[in-house]
Formats: structure tokens, sequence, C-alpha cells
């Protein structure tokens, strides 16, 4: 597995091969998630209260639109129904109206999708903003998974941005 670069307080990952930064480092497994809000897809506002006593894992991606995030989304919503007592939260900066979509149109049930598209406010705090190339404002590709307590068990930020994560590794912790 390649391992992510880390300078400055930024990670230094991938795209086509070539160096791209994002804002910070991923949390530290052990640690407590920071209180999020995100937008739902009928625009309403989630935080992580939303979902306590469940555990959670967070598939972000830079945007719905791409074919390794669809393939993400896809992936995680199978597996999504066979877990127990997780939700599986998609999170990106796209529309809500975009998530919507192509759930709809995927026939996806299984996830929860939320954006942060009105300030990215997720993306920074969790160290996940890109902050150069032609991706810049959008999230890097990590996985989070969470306790029902809030505690971070995993995590991995993938180190090309057009690889899939390992979801074998994240669902292995619940």
């Amino acid at each position: 597995m390649n391992l992510i670069k880390k300078t400055n307080n930024m990670a230094s990952i991938t795209l086509g091969g070539n160096p791209i930064h994002t804002s910070g480092e991923l949390p530290k497994v052990g640690s407590k998630l920071a209180d999020f809000k995100l937008v739902k897809n009928d625009l309403s506002i989630a935080s992580q209260s939303d979902f306590a006593g469940s555990k959670l894992v967070l598939n972000i991606f830079p945007s719905i639109d791409t074919g390794t995030c669809a393939t993400s989304v896809r992936k995680f919503n199978a597996s999504a129904a066979e877990l127990d007592n997780t939700k599986v939260l998609c999170i990106s900066r796209d529309l809500p109206f975009a998530q919507k979509r192509f759930c709809g149109a995927e026939g996806i049930e299984n996830v929860v999708n939320l954006s942060d598209f009105k300030d990215g406010s997720f993306g920074k705090t969790n160290g996940l903003e890109i902050i150069d190339s032609v991706l810049a404002g959008l999230h890097s590709r990590a996985i989070l998974v969470i306790d029902e307590k809030g505690t971070i068990l995993h995590t991995e930020q993938v180190q090309e941005i057009a690889d899939e994560p390992n979801y074998e590794a994240a669902l292995a912790v619940l």
C-alpha cells in the first residue's frame, strides 16, 4: 500500500501521478470526530448527533460524477444493507441535487448522501480539502470509520485520488 507523504501538516497525494496537497491531515485514530453540519438531499441539515448510537462509515470523495467516486458509492451501498447498527455517509462537495439524481438513477437506497457545498467546513476541519491542482476546493478521497461514541476507529486517505479505497480494511474494523 502506498504511504501518504506528509509535509507541513498537509498530506501529499497524487492526481494522475502528479503531486497535489490537502489542507491538513486526517484526524487520528482514537480521537473524536469533530461535529459537522452537512446538507442532506432535501436541503435540511444533518449533524453528527443525528447519527448518535450508530457506527459510521464516512465515504468521502471529490465528486459523485466521476467513475471512481460513483463506484465507491455503489460498493458501500451494497455493503451497507448488511451492516449492523451502521450508517454509511457519502460526503462530497457536490450539490445535493446531483447526489440525489445519481442515487435515484442508480437505485441507491442504503447510504446517506451529505453535501459540504456551502462552505467546505467539513473538509477543512478534517484536513480533506484539496488546496492545489484542478481539483482545488474539493475533498480528497478518504474513509473514516467511527464507533457509536464518535471515536475514530480507522482512517484511510487514498494516495492516488483516482484509485478506490480499501473497502475490506474499512469494513473489517466494524
